[in-house]
């Protein structure tokens, strides 16, 4: 009997709207793909909660009266459904029928990341592993094989063994994961969490923001969106009969790509920039496979901090006069 209740309900949602589905989807990257995770570390486990459970705490959240170090990540989350869409995710939570994902996140790769030592994980080392760059090293060498002379490490004269890598960006849930050093001073940092359910951004659904807005940030341990975020460098241009004015000045009618205008005089909003609302335009997942030539870069943080925290806006106008 419990079977066919759960098979009509089913049924009945996703007749209803395929975005109760999506919308649960988006829920995998932090609570895992059969809700069997504790997201960021902090909340229920929410498989284990009874259906009511469910529906009184995401009602609650929405209204502000539910939660606590979570609130500010779940509001963002829950604030724009109906009642009769809050009701019908969590039935579709509790029928077990486990989220439209490619693959549920996986926090056994925790141990191996933590693993690496420290805070923060080193993402060149193999690559700039001074062995390996040795053996890789072809200027020096009087001869070289034709395997050598390639990317490919394969013989030349055969497809049958050459196929690309395929790279696997499996990682630990937000909240378990350890962040990467940053590729360089003030590189955009890697994503070291799982991003299954939280990708693709639109213009409607940016999850990343539920927890990186600097207001929540500290409530779940998460790097905040760094103030530079909120700000706009572009310089304000517009055509004018014709001519092309750029910071009050007219250029003519070539469009000039750089500006003398200090970046100080940029406008600070209360809001994320728009052409900076794609994460993933700029931060990326990281993939776990051996890069394919070694790495001679040695990048020259100025001090430790750099290699967690970005100081661009401090240093934004060295060098503009």
């Amino acid at each position: 009997m419990k079977k066919i209740i759960q098979t009509v309900a089913l049924g009945a949602l996703l007749a209803t709207s395929s975005a109760y589905a999506v919308s649960i989807a988006a829920c995998a990257g932090c609570h895992g793909q059969n809700f069997e995770k504790v997201a960021m570390g902090k909340s229920k486990v929410v498989k284990d909660m009874s259906l009511k459970e469910i529906v009184d705490a995401l009602k609650g959240y929405k209204n502000g009266t539910y939660g606590d170090s979570l609130k500010g990540v779940m509001v963002n989350q829950v604030q724009n459904l109906k009642d009769s869409e809050i009701e019908a995710m969590s039935l579709l939570i509790k029928i077990d029928a486990g989220t439209t994902t490619e693959k549920a996140t996986d926090f056994a790769a925790a141990a191996a990341v933590a693993a690496a030592g420290g805070n923060y994980v080193n993402l060149n080392a193999d690559a700039s592993d001074e062995v390996r760059i040795e053996q890789e090293d072809l200027g020096n060498r009087n001869t070289i094989s034709e395997k050598a002379m390639g990317l490919r490490k394969t013989d030349l004269y055969s497809e049958k063994s050459t196929h690309g890598k395929k790279a696997d960006y499996d990682r630990p849930a937000p909240g378990a994961s350890t962040r990467f050093e940053r590729a360089y001073k003030d590189a955009p940092p890697m994503i070291p969490h799982s991003v299954e359910g939280l990708l693709p951004i639109t213009k409607m659904n940016n999850q990343c923001l539920g927890c990186h807005l600097p207001e929540v940030a500290p409530s779940v341990g998460s790097t905040p969106i760094p103030p530079t975020h909120f700000k706009n460098y572009r310089p304000r241009t517009a055509l004018n009969d014709g001519y092309v004015v750029k910071e009050g000045q007219v250029l003519g009618y070539d469009i000039q790509n750089t500006s003398d205008i200090k970046t100080v005089k940029a406008k600070q909003s209360d809001t994320i920039y728009q052409g900076r609302f794609n994460c993933t335009q700029c931060h990326a997942p990281q993939s776990k496979m051996k890069a394919a030539v070694a790495n001679t870069f040695r990048p020259d943080y100025g001090d430790d901090k750099a290699k967690a925290h970005s100081s661009l806006m401090d240093t934004m106008n060295e060098g503009v006069k």
